[in-house]
């Protein structure tokens, strides 16, 4: 499970810096602007999950070893 968060997170991350420099910021909310903006956001919650569910496994660990 740890491995294949790191694999999500850097996939995740690889997606959102190549959809950063889609963006045209001079009109954001323009045509592929747009999409490439909701894409990396996207990939953004996608790191934020991947990064609590590791935490989450590792507080797991610790409350079972305390046990």
């Amino acid at each position: 499970m740890k491995i294949a968060t790191y694999i999500i997170s850097i996939t995740a991350l690889v997606i959102c810096v190549f959809n950063v420099s889609k963006i045209d910021f001079q009109a954001p909310l323009q045509n592929e602007s747009f999409t490439a903006l909701i894409t990396a956001i996207a990939a953004a919650c996608a790191i934020l999950i991947a990064s609590l569910l590791r935490i989450s496994k590792k507080v797991d660990r610790v409350v079972k070893t305390k046990v």
